[in-house]
């Protein structure tokens, strides 16, 4: 019997992202989906960091408690942006204190309302920067972002696939993508990005949709194309919440299951807190909640 074109060849692997509270309500529901996705055992979960450093200590709570009261491995977003070296290196040294093995080091984005990126003074200029002086604090492991359709400040493709050339090479264990939705934008990626010699896994950056228009604003900020059919599939289900999520749903798993088609085994959901989609894309990406 014929197996379907994108069926599953092998186990994958997920992990999942998060972004700290900046309510009690808003508390409450993303540790519903810390405990909703914990039994599926991801590989890592991430926590963000705020534009100019403002969710310095939200970050650290969420990061820590995670570690504290789950079995989850958390690894704590840390950026450039509004710090001194000094400063970035004393929250490396008590995010090592506390047991935080894992990084995402990233450049970050000017504060709103600063303008284009300005390195701030003292501080970390960029992402390679970060990388090196993390690896003189201690033997962290380090992710960094990869941009399948190229970091909207860099110049051209060849700056942008040099520069993660150039994290990797000061340390760097992984990358993991902005996300995308046409798969072939990431297949064209990692053909330059193993050409260029970068050999560390590239993790898909995936993210379930549940409000389109949203997401049409966020993409024309940060450079990541929307394809025509996915304005038609969404098309008139602005206030249908429960079709978008069906749908949204639908979208993903047919992504992740094309990307692991091609042998892909390693998938970053961004949740924006969201317990639901994450889980019914794992679940049919054969992501089954394990023993915790």
């Amino acid at each position: 019997m014929n197996l379907p074109i994108a069926a599953l060849t092998k186990p994958v692997s997920v992990s999942f992202e998060f972004f700290p509270p900046k309510t009690e309500k808003m508390q409450e529901t993303l540790w519903e989906c810390v405990k909703r996705l914990e039994p599926l055992g991801p590989s890592f979960v991430s926590v963000t960091y705020g534009a100019g450093g403002t969710t310095r200590e939200r970050t650290h709570d969420t990061v820590v408690r995670i570690a504290r009261e789950s079995t989850l491995k958390p690894a704590a977003h840390l950026t450039c942006v509004g710090h001194s070296q000094g400063e970035v290196d004393d929250i490396a040294r008590r995010y090592w204190d506390e047991g935080i093995r894992h990084i995402v080091a990233l450049r970050g984005d000017a504060p709103e309302g600063a303008g284009s990126y300005q390195p701030t003074p003292g501080g970390y200029a960029y992402a390679v920067d970060l990388v090196k002086g993390l690896k003189r604090i201690n033997d962290f492991e380090i992710s960094v972002a990869a941009y399948p359709e190229m970091h909207p400040d860099a110049p051209n493709a060849g700056f942008d696939l040099d520069n993660l050339k150039r994290k990797i090479d000061a340390g760097a264990t992984r990358a993991i993508s902005q996300y995308f939705f046409d798969v072939d934008v990431y297949r064209r990626f990692m053909d330059r990005v193993r050409a260029a010699g970068v050999t560390v896994p590239v993790l898909p950056g995936i993210l379930p949709v549940t409000n389109f228009s949203q997401v049409q604003k966020f993409s024309a900020a940060c450079g990541a194309s929307v394809p025509a059919w996915m304005a038609q599939l969404f098309e008139g289900l602005d206030n249908d919440p429960e079709t978008r999520r069906l749908v949204a749903a639908t979208v993903a798993a047919e992504q992740c299951r094309a990307l692991a088609a091609d042998g892909v085994t390693d998938f970053h959901f961004y949740t924006l807190n969201r317990a639901d989609l994450a889980y019914a894309i794992s679940h049919i990406l054969g992501v089954r909640p394990k023993a915790i």
